[in-house]
C-alpha cells in the first residue's frame, strides 16, 4: 500500500469518526427537541440518529480492516453491527408507527416545527458534504465499501429533505397531518435501510442503492 493510500485511508477512517460524533450530538438535540415539541418527525429523526452511531461504528472497523487487508472478508463485529443496525431500524418502524397511529387518533397536533427546519438544514448540508467527501477518498482509493458507504450517507441526506419539508409545511401552512406525513416517510427509508442491513450481512447487496458493478 502506498503512502498515499495510507493518507486517504486515515482521511475516510476519520470522517467515519466525525460522523458518529455528528450523529451522536444530532441525536441528542433531535429527541430533545422533537420531545418538548411533541413532533413526531424530529423525535424520530434523533432515534435515527442514534441507529446511525451504530452503523458508523460497523463503518470505522470496516475502513480499518480494509485498511490492513483490503481483501479480508467481514469480520464477526461488523456483521453483528449490521445486525443490530437492521434490527433498530425496523424497531424505529414500529415505534412510528405506533406513534403515528396514536396521533392519528388523538388529532394531536406538535407545538412547533421551527426546530425540525434548523435541525434538517443543518444536517443536510452535513450530510451532503461527507457523502461527496467519502466518494471522492472512495473513488482515489478504488473502493467499493467505502464508495458505498458514502452511498447510504445519502439516504440519510433524504431523510433530512422529509424532515424538512414536513416542517416547512406545518410551520407555514399549520397542516395538522404534515408532521404525521413527515412520520411515514421517516418508516419508509427505515424500513429500507433495515432490510439493507440483512442484505449486507447475507452478503447479497454491497451498498445502499448501489450495484456492485457500477459503483465507480
Amino acid at each position: 500500500m502506498s503512502a498515499e493510500d495510507v493518507k486517504q485511508y486515515k482521511q475516510a477512517y476519520l470522517l467515519s469518526l466525525f460522523t458518529i460524533f455528528y450523529n451522536v450530538i444530532e441525536g441528542i438535540v433531535s429527541m430533545l427537541l422533537g420531545y418538548t415539541d411533541e413532533t413526531l418527525t424530529l423525535f424520530g429523526f434523533g432515534v435515527d440518529s442514534f441507529i446511525e452511531v451504530a452503523s458508523g461504528i460497523g463503518i470505522a472497523v470496516m475502513i480499518l480492516r480494509i485498511r490492513l487487508n483490503p481483501s479480508s472478508p467481514k469480520s464477526n463485529f461488523e456483521i453483528k453491527a449490521l445486525k443490530i443496525t437492521g434490527t433498530s431500524f425496523y424497531l424505529l418502524s414500529i415505534g412510528l408507527l405506533a406513534g403515528f397511529i396514536l396521533n392519528l387518533i388523538n388529532h394531536h397536533r406538535p407545538e412547533t416545527t421551527f426546530w425540525g427546519i434548523i435541525v434538517s438544514l443543518v444536517s443536510i448540508a452535513v450530510m451532503v458534504w461527507l457523502m461527496l467527501a467519502k466518494k471522492s477518498i472512495g473513488k482515489r482509493l478504488n473502493s467499493e465499501p467505502i464508495i458505498a458507504d458514502a452511498n447510504c450517507t445519502k439516504v440519510c441526506v433524504y431523510m433530512s429533505l422529509v424532515l424538512l419539508l414536513s416542517s416547512l409545511v406545518y410551520q407555514l401552512t399549520g397542516f395538522v397531518y404534515a408532521d404525521l406525513i413527515g412520520a411515514l416517510g421517516l418508516i419508509y427509508f427505515s424500513v429500507s435501510e433495515g432490510k439493507e442491513a440483512f442484505e449486507k450481512v447475507k452478503g447479497k447487496a454491497c451498498s445502499c442503492e448501489v450495484d456492485c458493478k457500477t459503483t465507480k
